[in-house]
């Protein structure tokens, strides 16, 4: 497991990814993006520490096929709405969260501390993949990350994704902190929150591992628009599925 230190410093580029308020900003130099140069199949060669990349024996995302059924416990959203602050980090449209929203899953309780997206879907179900998904990182008071990931389907329209959108900044790296706008990240949960669980990774360099994985089994709607206006910016921001090897997914009855 790597230093606490070194856990919180990866939040800021997690699926990618990013960091804790209290955690220390250090980024990658090299250059990794989703080309066939510096795309996933390279991340490794890439930096030293990006070794888990093609290393680790517990990586995300999965394709999910023949899940346990199992007597999980409920996932607890305490979000609460927070000032709009969103940056285009030239990886994904990603929005910090403000302190006070929490993910609560039996005694353990985390953080909300960002969410970003993916286009199209990292995780797939049963080889079923979906146009896009959502990942809401979070983070307990050691530093350890959990991420619920939300599978987004082309239907109706997402009045909050469409705020989002309203809202992208026109330039790489350039955060829009715009505390005149609130946003409530529960606008991107389904209804039923049964979901899988299962040990990961990041999606991203260093693929950091010993994350654990929350990906709700029911998809929330974005709009044929709302895709295409993400799509310019990132026709495709999505790791392939990794191998599971010894790992056993499960799932809510």
């Amino acid at each position: 497991m790597p230093p606490r230190n070194h856990r919180l410093s990866v939040i800021f580029y997690c699926s990618f990814l990013l960091l804790a308020p209290s955690a220390a900003q250090q980024q990658p130099t090299e250059h990794w993006d989703y080309s066939t140069l510096h795309g996933p199949s390279h991340w490794s060669e890439l930096n030293p520490e990006f070794a888990s990349c093609s290393q680790g024996h517990h990586q995300s995302p999965i394709d999910i096929r023949n899940p346990q059924k199992s007597d999980l416990p409920p996932l607890q959203f305490s979000y609460k709405a927070a000032p709009l602050d969103i940056i285009d980090n030239g990886h994904t449209i990603m929005v910090k969260y403000a302190a006070g929203s929490f993910l609560t899953v039996g005694d353990k309780r985390y953080e909300l501390k960002q969410f970003h997206f993916h286009r199209p879907s990292e995780e797939k179900i049963k080889g079923k993949g979906f146009a896009m998904t959502v990942h809401l990182v979070h983070a307990d008071p050691q530093g350890k990350l959990a991420v619920v990931a939300v599978l987004l389907q082309q239907g109706e329209d997402n009045s909050l994704v469409r705020e989002l959108w309203s809202k992208m900044p026109t330039e790489k790296e350039k955060e829009e902190r715009l505390s005149n706008i609130q946003i409530d990240v529960d606008g991107l949960l389904p209804a039923n929150r049964g979901y899988y669980t299962f040990s990961g990774s990041l999606t991203t360099p260093p693929c950091t591992e010993d994350v654990t994985w929350f990906v709700l089994k029911h998809p929330v709607t974005v709009s044929a628009a709302e895709i295409e206006q993400f799509s310019k910016l990132y026709r495709n921001d999505a790791r392939p599925t990794q191998p599971l090897y010894d790992r056993v997914v499960l799932e809510t009855r």
